[in-house]
């Protein structure tokens, strides 16, 4: 019997050439993939329903006489058909329609009808439904099943799909669709067998609970959401391995540079930084490479722990590269790695995209030539980009990068041969949930407290309507001494509708307060532009600074005690978190202020609420999660890894610890299970798996 993850689609009837196009856009190219092309939701025509018990917004079959068909003129022309079952009467209304259609629907015609019942101006309307004449004394069999509704692409209708369906079905059986979950681990976790849960999901019987089904608790769904999880967990526990495997340089811990850093910081380390820097100064001692990621919340302190990690790599004789997703960000790490290592006598490279010609060449001399401390922007990724001994990556906002990029870093190693370790920062906080499954291939620290002299933002929150008050406290603030910022933040997505609300606001606070020296930053800007205003700044030249989210990261003020955020609904929480925590770096008290546009939803009031009672980022990162889901949170580059076709993070989370376990379990004793079913759910994106 031939397995279906073999059967190309082509082998079902009705299948050419132009259809298996269609249906490989949405990845369907074997009849497996068909059967594991699950159904969105379902339709109960399973009974007819008498026309007297409908419900508005319910979707039902109901049967009766015709009693008239008119052409009713109002808005739009349509035709108006008033349908009976002597338990009451109700409309079904047509926008497009033919002559042909009217004349079919003459009174005294029996129609069978499905759709959703909505009130109308005639009473309960069913708008253009699925209908047919019934004509004998037998009455038409119902469906014997709920009826499937698929997610589409272009040009393939429920219909086709419903087909496909049934032709893959009737193929099914357990040897044609071999099920790679290990009987005791199937009994272990009370999994029923694969094909019956397929065959089940795609024909649910007339009695299923439908509101089981939509909520994702049934049984037959739970086997394949188990499934589907064990098999995201199982591509990053190879991807680890396959790095594990590797050889990196072992790092023997420092002696001299980190003390001598440290003397020169001018602050101690708090608890968790040195908790946190030990953990990192072990895995460096190791010959397998570190793969580390360190959560920290805004101002934790991360770069602290990153400079200690560089330094045990420096003074083993290596090169350490680290690398930001943004020149805005890479130039501040620049900058402070030049002050702090400058006068240890290290060298400090820069690399960024916008270097051009002879300073790029340069740059890229010195890197090779084996400058110890390399920083920049992705360009560091690039193939012209040669180290000489790169034993340390530190990448920093790990969301940013894709998983391909930095398994990129393993070509620069020493002598291509060896595997540089990998420190991975973090300011957005990743809730557990999160972290056990997009980032199942790292080890994970938190940096859980903030250092001595941060204080808490104060936050409130004000509607725009007291805008003027709210300039007012701008300049009371600067008129104190100290600085604030003015983040304008659009609906739209259009970066340049945010960077003119920004000139516009500019322009209008530089007037109302003609007394102080306002500065603008947004990303339309040149980075040169930018960092010379941020510079500005950041020396006390410019008390207030208005800017877009460009300065969500990475800007390090002391001095600025206030920031006023406008239309924060507009953003969410774990960027409303970053911004704030551009205040509250210094030790007078700071205050953020959301400047929001009433009247605000149910669940903008609930987020926004959020900010205002806690600082804690793990806190509002849970929330966070819990109110967009997993992939707007981890940004687009990552989401390859959560694009599930059952699964959801958020409600499925409780299986994640047994489905952690299961994967090491399969891992130690099935391994040759693992390929089969990589490729039957990842198959589109199995690069996770395979390195």
């Amino acid at each position: 019997m031939t397995e279906l993850a073999a059967l190309p689609v082509t082998a079902l009837k009705g299948v050419g050439e132009a259809m298996a196009e269609k249906l490989a856009r949405v990845g369907l190219e074997t009849v497996q993939d068909v059967l594991f092309h699950l159904p969105l939701r379902y339709q109960d025509r399973t009974r007819v329903v008498p026309i007297g018990s409908l419900r508005p917004g319910q979707d039902a079959v109901i049967e009766g006489v015709v009693s008239g068909a008119d052409i009713v003129m109002g808005k739009r022309r349509s035709l108006l058909v008033r349908l009976g079952d002597g338990s009451g009467v109700l409309s079904l209304r047509f926008y497009h329609f033919s002559n042909a259609q009217k004349e079919a629907l003459k009174r005294g015609t029996h129609l069978r009808c499905y759709g959703e019942a909505r009130p109308g101006a005639s009473g309960l309307e069913i708008y253009h439904p699925e209908y047919r004449a019934l004509t004998g004394d037998e009455p038409a069999p119902v469906e014997q099943t709920l009826t499937p509704i698929y997610p589409l692409t272009e040009g393939l209708t429920q219909q086709r799909l419903r087909q496909l369906c049934l032709q893959s079905l009737s193929l099914l059986g357990p040897r044609s669709l071999p099920d790679w979950l290990p009987e005791p681990l199937a009994q272990e976790h009370r999994l029923g067998p694969l094909d019956q849960a397929i065959r089940y999901l795609h024909q649910p019987p007339a009695d299923a609970d439908v509101e089981e089904l939509a909520e994702g608790h049934h049984w037959a769904q739970q086997r394949l959401i188990f499934e589907e999880l064990l098999t995201h967990q199982l591509s990053q526990q190879r991807l680890r391995e396959s790095l594990r495997a590797q050889q990196a340089p072992p790092l023997p811990p420092a002696r001299t540079l980190p003390a001598r850093y440290l003397a020169n910081l001018g602050f101690s380390p708090t608890g968790a930084q040195q908790r946190v820097g030990a953990e990192i100064s072990y895995d460096l001692s190791q010959s397998a490479p570190m793969l580390r990621l360190v959560q920290g919340d805004v101002g934790a302190g991360k770069t602290v722990v990153a400079a200690l990690a560089a330094l045990q790599a420096i003074e083993a004789g290596y090169q350490v590269a680290l690398m930001a997703p943004t020149e805005i960000l890479a130039e501040q790490h620049y900058l402070n790695f030049q002050r702090w290592f400058e006068p240890l006598g290290i060298e400090v490279a820069w690399l960024a995209g916008k270097l051009k010609g002879k300073v790029r060449q340069a740059a890229l001399g010195r890197i090779e030539a084996g400058a110890p401390m390399v920083v920049g922007t992705h360009a560091l990724f690039q193939p012209e980009v040669r180290f000489a001994r790169l034993a340390l990556a530190i990448i920093d906002e790990q969301h940013r990068f894709g998983v391909q990029q930095r398994l990129a870093l393993r070509q620069k190693g020493v002598d291509g041969r060896l595997c540089p370790h990998q420190l991975i920062m973090t300011a957005t906080p990743i809730p557990r949930t999160l972290a056990m499954s997009a980032y199942a291939d790292l080890d994970t620290s938190v940096l859980d407290e903030l250092p001595p002299g941060r204080t808490p933002v104060n936050t409130v929150l004000v509607a725009d309507s007291r805008r003027i008050e709210v300039i007012e406290r701008v300049r009371a603030a600067c008129a104190e001494g100290r600085q604030a910022y003015w983040v304008c933040t659009l609906i739209e997505e259009s970066e340049e509708l945010t960077c003119q609300a920004a000139q516009t606001t500019f322009e209008e606070l530089t007037l109302a307060l003609g007394e102080l020296r306002v500065g603008l930053v947004h990303g339309r800007m040149k980075p040169a532009e930018k960092a010379e205003v941020m510079a500005r700044f950041k020396q006390g030249e410019l008390q207030l600074l208005v800017a877009t989210t460009v300065i969500e990261v990475g800007v390090d003020v002391p001095n600025a005690s206030l920031m006023i955020i406008e239309n924060p609904e507009r953003l969410g929480l774990a960027q409303l978190h970053q911004l704030r925590g551009r205040v509250g770096r210094g030790s007078t008290a700071s205050h953020c202020v959301l400047l929001y546009h009433p009247p605000l939803s149910f669940i903008g009031r609930e987020r926004l609420g959020i900010m205002r009672e806690t600082n804690d980022g793990f806190v509002i990162a849970e929330k966070d999660l819990e109110l967009r889901g997993p992939g707007e949170m981890l940004g687009t580059r990552q989401t390859g890894l959560l694009q599930f076709k059952v699964a959801d993070l958020m409600r499925d989370a409780h299986l994640l610890p047994a489905v952690r376990e299961a994967a090491q379990r399969l891992l130690a004793e099935w391994p040759d299970h693992v390929t089969p079913l990589l490729e039957r759910w990842l198959r589109h994106g199995q690069q996770f798996g395979q390195v």
